[in-house]
């Protein structure tokens, strides 16, 4: 307990020094910095901005509210990470879950590793940091890494190294990139899952993709079912337009029993009292017919089939 609460005093002595502007902090080789650099700090929340770079987008309200309600019991147990913009004035670099709960419980400071960055460093930082502690879904992943190579320019050898994940799982990631946009969002919103959108990423035709995708969704098939309708796909419809093959067989054409015309047609007319005449085809066309004959009676039949 006594080590607790002197951490605690030290991280508010700190944050004293920090907003003094004789202290003003902007390199690691200033005074003071060796202080503050690396060492947990209390920063008010209002000299905190969230981090532009954040790859996170999905923020999931019933999580953020249970970490609320632990954040107001026991406090902010792993303090954010921040880099200094100027004086008094921070942004994150990771923990935006941790900083919106405890914007949500009304904190007026929070604890905060303080770093000393660019911008380029910064992304790097938050999307290594997330991509290693936060519970991104897999596109969000996909897309930190695809940041990676983008904007810092790290080969795929490097950001394993990075994020300490062998060079497949990565590429694994990167290849649900090429899946239409459409399937992309079932993954984000937990409708299929990674091992769906693996398969699915073997097939080149985006419209073949998603008919794929709309037949797991609605038959609720498994990764493994999956994976054979995607390799029936490749060894019999390669060339194909859709996901089915066309039946060698004429669809069987729907007809019409004369039984059934009869037995309804009674029923017509008694409801309108009027006599209906009703002709059908075997191919099940048809056509019914019902007389009237005056505005009145028109008005009649017109209320009696419309309601109106």
């Amino acid at each position: 307990m006594a080590k607790a609460i002197k951490k605690q005093a030290l991280g508010r002595g700190l944050s004293a020094l920090l907003k003094d502007p004789e202290n003003d902090i902007q390199s690691a080789t200033d005074k003071n910095a060796d202080k503050v650099v690396g060492n947990i700090v209390e920063l008010d929340m209002d000299s905190i901005d969230v981090n532009p770079f954040q790859p996170r987008s999905n923020f999931n309200d019933e999580a953020l509210q249970e970490l609320a309600s632990s954040i107001k019991e026991l406090g902010v147990i792993q303090p954010i990470t921040v880099r200094k913009l100027d004086f008094n004035k921070y942004q994150l670099v990771s923990g935006e879950r941790r900083y919106r709960a405890s914007k949500l419980v009304g904190l007026e400071t929070i604890p905060a590793y303080i770093r000393i960055a660019n911008d380029q460093e910064s992304l790097e930082m938050a999307l290594v940091e997330n991509i290693q502690r936060q519970d991104l879904d897999p596109i969000e992943i996909a897309l930190s890494y695809q940041r990676l190579i983008d904007e810092i320019q790290l080969t795929q050898e490097k950001m394993s190294e990075r994020v300490g994940k062998k060079r497949s799982t990565i590429t694994n990631y990167l290849r649900l990139l090429r899946l239409d946009p459409i399937i992309q969002t079932g993954i984000r919103d937990g409708f299929v899952s990674m091992g769906h959108g693996r398969a699915l990423v073997n097939v080149e035709k985006k419209q073949d993709q998603i008919a794929l995708y709309e037949k797991i969704v609605g038959e609720n098939l498994s990764v493994r079912d999956t994976e054979k309708a995607v390799k029936d796909y490749q060894e019999g419809n390669t060339n194909a337009t859709t996901v089915e093959a066309p039946s060698s067989k004429e669809p069987k054409k729907a007809t019409i029993n004369p039984d059934f015309i009869s037995k309804n047609l009674g029923a017509f007319s008694e409801y309108l009292s009027v006599k209906v005449d009703i002709k059908a085809s075997e191919k099940g066309k048809g056509k019914i017919t019902i007389p009237f004959h005056s505005k009145e009676e028109f008005n009649r039949l017109k209320k009696l089939i419309t309601g109106e």
